[in-house]
């Protein structure tokens, strides 16, 4: 089959589905921020027009972690989702990797039917986007074509507001950070800067949820275990995770040689940004450095499925980075399960997962039981990792439903 005929059938077939993002391996700070005072919300200025918006200030403004640097309103998506919420692209103060404050970009969504001031919460990690700055999730959902827009909408509609962070580094050079812990940092800050979004009118004291499924399951995981120390004035009532990917070396490693090699990819090149000392050019031969320009030239979901299938590290790299020291000390630091979420948590995978181990799944939920996290585990029986994007709504949606009502979780430890 021609590659433009293969690559239109499998946008057809996964189109809407598409595409949790598949191996995001979540990482941990270098160094834990104390928990920041909120401060009075400012007026939020609207930035530059256009692409410019997403261009971090330089140097970056003085505040709190959660603050809004720039605002300005946005569509929340398709027609049916315009009715249903307004909608701000905003970018806001976070922490990055090695503890330092960072700007990142997301959305800001308020159901049209709620009273704000008495509207939860729901800080959503979105599922993998991809590299490219096109490929930014506030961008999707502006244009129409953010493919977690179900998600979305079943949660606007139940009157929950929805924080939606893009994660670091999406701007016209792009530098994401694809599979490190400071996610989590995105996701609390998100919420937070959509409690101090003056148009926004959502309370400091509204009830709070992390939300997400694949990349955005772990980064709803870091935010739930970053928390307690870093944004305790948050009222977080519950953390939902599907399909985790929580151990880089239990789901990227095993991608050598597969379909979604792309993916890990993605990961090395993530990590790289995260941590200034891992040097990833120096690993790289001229494949490699075309590979790294093409992915973040123009990789969003579908090209890291479709342009790297079957290759190997020996493709793209004189020598593997995980073979260094200093790449495993930061994979090591760069694992779920190590401290508690102090909340109920929904997680939920499937055992026939193709692109995230069941395994280190089913193990992260293990080591939250010891931690003495109140987890409540569901698992389905032959799914893809894709079509439980939308399969595990349904339960997600009545957890966080029963969380803001104040019942009582249920554990499966």
């Amino acid at each position: 089959m021609p590659t433009h005929s293969r690559r239109r059938g499998l946008a057809i077939a996964v189109a809407g589905v598409l595409l949790a993002g598949a191996v995001a391996v979540p990482g941990t700070a270098a160094a834990q921020p104390a928990a920041a005072a909120r401060p009075a919300a400012p007026a939020a200025e609207p930035g530059p027009a256009g692409d410019a918006f997403y261009t971090p200030p330089s140097p970056l403004p003085a505040g709190a972690p959660g603050d809004v640097i720039r605002a300005r309103p946005a569509k929340a998506g398709p027609p049916t989702a315009r009715t249903l919420a307004d909608a701000w692209q905003v970018m806001y103060l976070s922490t990055n990797a090695m503890g330092d404050p960072v700007a990142v970009t997301g959305m800001v969504l308020v159901p049209k039917k709620a009273d704000p001031a008495s509207a939860p919460i729901v800080g959503f990690g979105p599922g993998t986007s991809g590299p490219a700055f096109r490929c930014a999730p506030s961008r999707f959902i502006d244009q129409g074509a953010f493919y977690e827009q179900a998600a979305l909408n079943e949660m606007l509609a139940k009157g929950y507001a929805v924080a939606v962070t893009d994660y670091e580094g999406y701007h016209e050079d792009p530098a994401t950070t694809y599979v490190v812990g400071s996610m989590g940092y995105a996701v609390i800050d998100a919420v937070r800067a959509a409690q101090r979004l003056p148009e926004a009118g959502l309370s400091d004291g509204a009830k709070v949820a992390f939300r997400g499924y694949s990349q955005g399951g772990a980064a709803a995981m870091w935010a739930g275990q970053k928390q307690p120390a870093y944004a305790p004035e948050l009222e977080l009532a519950g953390v939902v995770g599907g399909g985790v990917p929580s151990d880089l070396a239990a789901v990227g490693l095993p991608l050598e040689g597969t379909k979604p090699f792309g993916f890990l990819l993605y990961e090395i090149v993530g990590l790289d940004h995260a941590y200034p000392e891992l040097n990833l050019d120096s690993y790289l031969n001229d494949a490699g450095r075309a590979m790294v320009g093409g992915l973040e030239g123009h990789g969003c979901t579908l090209e890291l499925l479709l342009d790297y299938q079957g290759k190997t590290i020996g493709d793209y790299f004189t020598t593997s980075p995980f073979a260094s020291e200093a790449w495993l000390n930061r994979v090591a630091e760069n694992q779920l399960g190590t401290e508690p979420v102090k909340v109920p948590v929904f997680q939920y995978h499937s055992t026939a997962d193709e692109i995230v181990a069941f395994g280190q799944a089913e193990e992260l939920r293990d080591n939250y039981c010891k931690l003495g996290v109140p987890v409540t585990w569901k698992t389905w029986d032959g799914i893809s990792h894709i079509t439980l994007v939308y399969r595990g709504n349904e339960d997600a949606m009545a957890f966080l439903a029963d969380r803001f009502a104040g019942k009582t979780a249920t554990s499966d430890c």
